[in-house]
C-alpha cells in the first residue's frame, strides 16, 4: 500500500505546487491527497481531493484518515488545528512557518548542536525577489504570496532576537532598514525586518553556541513596497473593524482584490528570487562568515519560478523521511533540527534552484566583524 500524503488547504497556490512536486518526484510510490474546501481550478493527474472545513474536528479527522504524513498549506493562523489533528490522527505533520508566535506556540523548545562552527554569534535571513515580467493585466500585489500572511508580515511588529533577547520592533521601522547587493537581475535593494517564524527556532537550535542575534529581513520591487506601505499606512491591513461593525478593513481589501483579475504575462516569465542566510561566528581560532544563496528565476521547478522555493521544501522533507534520510523520532522540531543539509540541497538542485555558498575568514584580533 502506498503511503498517504494529505495536503491541508492544497488547493491553493502553494498547495497546488506540493502536490505536483509528490507526484513528479515520487514516481507513483506516493498516494497525494488535497483536502481544502474549495477544488483546484484545474485537476492535478495522479492527485484526488477530498472536502475539508478546517475549523471542524470531524472533517479534519475524516480528511486525514489513513495519512501517513499531513502537509499543512493554509493561512498560517490555522496550523495548530493542523498539528492537533495530525496528532489526533497519528500521522507526521510539516508545515510551511508560524510568523513567529504561532510557531512558538507549537515548539516547546528546539534547541540541538550547531553545525560546522564551533560558536555562532549571528545569523541573519534575507530575501529579495523582482518580477520583470511584462503584464497584460497586473495586480498590485501579484508576488505570489498569500496577500492575507504578506500584509501580516508587513503590518504587525517584527520579532528580532538581539542582545541574546527576543524583541518586537515597528513593522517597517527604518531604524532596521538595510540595503543588500543581490545577485543581478535583482541587484541592490533595501530589505525590512518582518514577522517570520526563523527568528523563534534559529536562537534555541544555536543557544549552545553563544547566539546573540537572528532576523530575518525581506525586499521587494521598490514600486512593489510603495503600494504595501500604502495600504499599511491607509490602515488596511487592519483586522478589527473601525467601529465594531462591519468587515474589517483587511476583510474588505482582500474581497476587493479579489475581484481584480489574474496577471496576464505578455512574454515570458522573469521573476528572480534570492534567499539567502548570513551566519557569523568562529572556527579554529578564527572569525568565520559564511554567506548562503538560493538562486531561484524563473525555469526552476520546471517552469514554476520563485514560488518553488516555498512550496518544494515541504513536499522534499516528507519524501526524505519516506525514504529514512530524515529518521524518524517523536517530537516537534525545526527544520534545522532535522533536515540534514546536503540531501535537502541536493533536492532543491534537482528542481532548478541554485545553491552558492561563499566564506570568509580572519584572524580574531583583525577588528568587528561585519
Amino acid at each position: 500500500m502506498r503511503p498517504r500524503v494529505v495536503i491541508l488547504g492544497g488547493s491553493g497556490a502553494m498547495g497546488r505546487i506540493i502536490a505536483r512536486d509528490l507526484v513528479r518526484h515520487g514516481r507513483g510510490r506516493i498516494e497525494v491527497v488535497i483536502a481544502d474546501r474549495v477544488r483546484p481550478e484545474r485537476a492535478i493527474p495522479g492527485v484526488r481531493v477530498v472536502s475539508l472545513d478546517i475549523t471542524q474536528k470531524a472533517s479534519l479527522q475524516r480528511a486525514l484518515a489513513g495519512a501517513w504524513a499531513t502537509i499543512a498549506s493554509l493561512p498560517y493562523r490555522f496550523n495548530l488545528l493542523a498539528m492537533e489533528g495530525a496528532l489526533a490522527a497519528g500521522t507526521h505533520y510539516v508545515d510551511l512557518g508560524g510568523l513567529f508566535h504561532m510557531t512558538r506556540r507549537q515548539l516547546p523548545r528546539a534547541n540541538a548542536p550547531a553545525r560546522d562552527l564551533e560558536t555562532v554569534s549571528e545569523v541573519h535571513c534575507l530575501v529579495g525577489a523582482t518580477d520583470k515580467t511584462r503584464y497584460r493585466e497586473t495586480s498590485p500585489l501579484g508576488f505570489g504570496y498569500s496577500v492575507d500572511t504578506l500584509l501580516d508580515e508587513f503590518s504587525l511588529p517584527s520579532a528580532v532576537f538581539r542582545g541574546g533577547e527576543w524583541r518586537m520592533v515597528p513593522a517597517l521601522d527604518p531604524g532596521e532598514r538595510i540595503d543588500v547587493r543581490f545577485p543581478a537581475p535583482i541587484g541592490r535593494i533595501p530589505v525590512d525586518t518582518t514577522l517570520h517564524s526563523e527568528v523563534a527556532t534559529l536562537p534555541l537550535h544555536f543557544k549552545e553556541r553563544g547566539i546573540r542575534e537572528v532576523t530575518f529581513r525581506q525586499g521587494f520591487d521598490p514600486e512593489f513596497m510603495e503600494r504595501l506601505g500604502l495600504l499599511v499606512r491607509l490602515g488596511l491591513a487592519e483586522t478589527a473593524s473601525a467601529n465594531g461593525t462591519g468587515p474589517a478593513p483587511r476583510e474588505l481589501l482582500l474581497r476587493l482584490l479579489e475581484r481584480l483579475p489574474k496577471p496576464v504575462p505578455a512574454g515570458r516569465p522573469q521573476r528572480h528570487e534570492v534567499l539567502r542566510t548570513v551566519v557569523r561566528g568562529r572556527r579554529r581560532g578564527r572569525a568565520l562568515t559564511v554567506t548562503t544563496d538560493c538562486v531561484v528565476g524563473p525555469r526552476a521547478g520546471g517552469g514554476v519560478g520563485p514560488d518553488i522555493d516555498t512550496g518544494a521544501p515541504p513536499s522534499i522533507t516528507v519524501q526524505l523521511m519516506l525514504k529514512g534520510v530524515i529518521p524518524i523520532r517523536p517530537g516537534v522540531w525545526a527544520p534545522e533540527q532535522v533536515i540534514p543539509p546536503e540531501p535537502f540541497v541536493r533536492e532543491l538542485e534537482r528542481r532548478g534552484m541554485r545553491v552558492v555558498e561563499r566564506r570568509t575568514a580572519r584572524a580574531l584580533n583583525a577588528g568587528a566583524a561585519r
